[in-house]
């Protein structure tokens, strides 16, 4: 038995020391909106923040996950009242199909939690003072996100609105 803390919420489960926190989430509590995409790492459709930090959840283990601050899509803000990432989204159509949208919103979040403490990226010009957010710098910190559908323009334009309502990662 683990427990683990999923949207601020304790979930005691019963699982297979096997089962990837994807997989707990996805079948054990039935929250689906984090996407099975590849299952290697790859596609950034199961993104969730551990702690808020940014992970591919199909690549790590749910037992290794008690006591962290897990969050998924469904916990970043709720019907009526989305998440600022969630509205910047909708305003700007940075979805086609929408099966990448729950990984691509989720890896947002967690990519203004960095900038914002300052982490630089390949694409930062100044490692030492933080990353200013221009496009160059989000498709360098999205590229693990990947969207067959083509709505990169419009994840961009969507994540660049977002950034200046929020400065909360989560």
């Amino acid at each position: 038995m683990i427990t683990l803390t999923i949207n601020g919420e304790e979930h005691r489960l019963d699982v297979d020391p096997r089962t990837s926190l994807l997989d707990a989430c996805r079948d054990h509590l039935g929250l689906t909106g984090s996407k099975k995409g590849c299952d290697h790492g790859q596609c950034g459709a199961c993104t969730m923040l551990v702690n808020g930090r940014r992970i591919n959840s199909c690549l790590t283990l749910a037992v290794m996950h008690e006591g962290d601050e897990i969050t998924t899509v469904e916990g970043l803000g709720e019907p009526g009242n989305l998440h600022p990432m969630q509205a910047a989204f909708l305003e700007h159509d940075g979805f086609q199909c929408g099966y990448c949208t729950p990984g691509q919103v989720v890896s947002a979040v967690g990519m203004l939690g960095e900038v914002a403490d300052g982490w630089p990226s390949n694409a930062s010009k100044d490692l030492q003072n933080g990353a200013e957010l221009s496009g160059e710098e989000i498709r360098e910190r999205m590229s693990g996100n990947l969207c067959r559908c083509s709505a990169y323009p419009n994840i961009v334009d969507a994540i660049e609105t977002a950034a200046k309502t929020t400065k909360e990662p989560a």
